[in-house]
């Protein structure tokens, strides 16, 4: 059974950075554009450049978009992590100790997943792994075809 798992892990790993990566993009399309309610529940937006809503949006649409689609994987997680970081600490933490009681839960959940996929990277679907093969497979042909100087 341990190793039937062990050889779907990538696959659930993809699975959960797509819906990590879809779920973070919506929350920066709803600052952004308004769109799902918006920030107020009746369409609005981040003010344009009003500090941290609207660079957070920016990052949560970015981010969350490269995330899904595993591109750059490492470095969208690190910086989204790190976004939700701040988020926690100097929106939600103010206001209580623990993240039920602050309504942090979001910003918490968020960065801990994003800081996962800093060390995994994108698993299974992602472009990284894509490119990855196809640069791989390009070097194995360059190495094929030198010839050997005598």
């Amino acid at each position: 059974m341990t190793a039937r798992l062990n050889g779907a892990q990538p696959y659930a790993l993809g699975l959960f950075r797509i819906v990590i990566g879809l779920l973070f993009s919506c929350h920066g399309a709803v600052a952004l554009f308004g769109v799902l309610g918006g920030v107020d529940g009746k369409g609005g937006t981040a003010a344009t450049g009003a500090w941290p809503n609207w660079y957070a949006a920016v990052i949560e649409l970015v981010g969350g978009i490269l995330v899904l689609l595993g591109l750059g994987t490492r470095a969208a997680a690190f910086i989204s992590s790190g976004a939700m970081a701040y988020a926690y600490f100097k929106v939600h933490q103010p206001e209580g100790l623990w993240p039920i009681e602050n309504s942090g839960e979001g910003a918490a959940m968020y960065c801990w997943a994003m800081f996962l996929l800093i060390f995994t990277g994108s698993g299974a679907f992602g472009v990284d792994r894509l490119l990855a093969r196809r640069t791989s497979a390009q070097g194995q042909r360059s190495t094929e075809q030198t010839p050997v100087a005598a």
